[in-house]
């Protein structure tokens, strides 16, 4: 990746950040519990809501150092204690069975083997540990979504391999997890799932 995605990314998401987002990323965050890996932490934007009084500790992953060094201030305003990795999530560097609660949001369009990494968060979390995801998927309406399809070759060359029309719930709905809710977001184009571990 460029240098120049990291250093754009929160300026670029400030708009969105400030108001809805905020709201979505808090109230998910505050399901989580005990010890939670975060998925691809980017620039630290979850950490200032990780303020439930039920989570011991967090452990995130993020493969970028530009993007993890960003994340540094973040973490040390934390009253939660956070521990950062250099990790991708098609490879965790955790035993079995660590973890009660797996945070991402806005992560999974970029991964490069997002069933991969599915079986790495399984592995690593406990059975009945709970699955918290905010991404963009592709929408069911059909004009909107071969618009994705169209823009997807260049959107990934633009955006760190982002992939505009990936359906991250229906590639979730082919894992053990259980989907238990899931709300949906701008006519469609951003969904919250809370899930639990079936393993």
């Amino acid at each position: 990746m460029g240098k120049w995605f990291p250093r754009i990314y929160d300026t670029a998401m400030k708009p969105l950040e400030r108001n809805r987002f905020k709201k979505v990323r808090k109230g998910l965050i505050n399901k989580a519990g005990g010890r939670v890996l975060e998925i691809g932490s980017g620039s630290g934007v979850n950490f200032p809501y990780y303020t439930n009084k039920n989570i011991d500790q967090v452990d995130a992953v993020e493969p970028n150092p530009l993007m993890a060094e960003r994340a540094r201030n973040s973490i040390k305003l934390s009253t939660i204690p956070i521990q950062s990795y250099a990790a991708k999530a098609e490879k965790l560097p955790f035993e079995e069975n660590t973890f009660d609660s797996v945070v991402a949001t806005l992560v999974f369009c970029t991964i490069p083997d997002p069933m991969r990494a599915f079986d790495e968060i399984q592995r690593v979390s406990k059975a009945g540990a709970t699955i918290l995801l905010f991404e963009h998927v592709r929408m069911e309406q059909e004009t909107l979504a071969k618009m994705q399809d169209a823009l997807t070759p260049l959107w990934k060359k633009v955006c760190d391999g982002c992939h505009l029309n990936r359906d991250t719930l229906e590639l979730l709905n082919q894992t053990q997890m259980d989907i238990k809710h899931v709300d949906y977001y701008y006519k469609g184009l951003f969904v919250t799932i809370e899930a639990i571990n079936d393993k």
